[in-house]
């Protein structure tokens, strides 16, 4: 069979497919690697909340044990209105965090897209290749069948004619 004349573009979309296979590979693990971040920056926050509340508590109560109620209640809201500008701020952090996971997630989907683009070039040309070759075959079958009938055609006119020249020689 010749060579098959598309073969460097064959490779090239292989090469293309296989290069938008890594950089899909690549977003998806970017992106769930953004997403566990937002998840545990959202732990995080809960597990403050919760922790806030025991805090203050165990803050008043080691004030109160010092004395004076009216300075431990002024230190503690002061106390607790820190913890609550963190989990504030860490509440931010989330939301920056989740801008950036809908970015690696339309990141992703565009490596997608991309890979599924590759694909579908690669295999139009593969089937290209397939419909050739099987043209190829079906033209090298119809050689050697015109070659086999040429070659049936020349035995049958040789025997007509050793045929003829028997009979004209028994006569």
């Amino acid at each position: 069979m010749p060579p098959y004349r598309l073969q460097t573009v064959l490779e090239m979309r292989e090469r293309a497919e296989e290069a938008a296979k890594e950089a899909f590979a690549a977003a998806m693990r970017a992106l769930v690697e953004e997403q566990k971040k937002q998840k545990d920056m959202e732990a995080d926050l809960a597990r403050r909340k919760v922790e806030r509340g025991q805090k203050v508590a165990a803050y008043l109560q080691e004030a109160l044990s010092k004395g004076s109620a009216a300075n431990a209640m002024q230190n503690m809201n002061r106390f607790e209105q820190r913890l609550r500008e963190e989990e504030a701020q860490l509440a931010l952090e989330i939301e920056g965090q989740k801008q950036v996971v809908a970015q690696k997630q339309k990141e992703a989907d565009e490596k997608r897209g991309e890979l599924a683009e590759a694909s579908k070039e690669k295999k139009a040309i593969e089937k290209h290749k397939e419909k050739w070759s099987a043209q190829v075959k079906h033209e090298r079958e119809a050689r050697e069948e015109l070659a086999q009938d040429e070659v049936g055609s020349a035995l049958h006119l040789a025997r007509q004619r050793d045929a003829a020249r028997r009979h004209g020689s028994d006569d």
